[in-house]
């Protein structure tokens, strides 16, 4: 998490965590959200990026008061450019323990194929 920049409210802004791997059934996306839940997560696909926005709130209690913050209240935003060759109607999202995976399948025009070799 680099990338501090502060926006409305106090809250710190973070770039997550992030690994992006090439498979022959399209690419997965591995992002690090800690403390994310579900519904404070959106992912938004406008035109060619794919757009990652998740907070954390932590409910202090009254009597609870941190010696040391390290993953408190945030927003983690993350932008991906995607190209034609994802197919955009296939794209899934599962969190699970802080870690969401998207799986961005390419189109099937893209998917490597063997050619067939005739004889005559």
């Amino acid at each position: 998490m680099s990338e501090v920049k502060k926006i409305d409210k106090g809250l710190p802004r973070y770039r997550p965590a992030t690994d992006i791997i090439e498979r022959e059934d399209g690419f997965h996306i591995y992002m690090d959200l800690p403390g994310v839940k579900r519904e404070a997560l959106s992912i938004d696909l406008q035109e060619d990026e794919l757009i990652v926005t998740g907070r954390v709130e932590l409910d202090q209690g009254g009597k609870e008061h941190f010696v040391e913050m390290q993953f408190g209240d945030c927003e983690y935003v993350r932008s991906i450019s995607i190209t034609d060759i994802v197919d955009r109607e296939q794209i899934k999202a599962n969190l699970e323990g802080g870690v969401l995976e998207l799986h961005l399948p390419k189109v099937e025009k893209t998917q490597p194929r063997r050619i067939e070799i005739t004889t005559g």
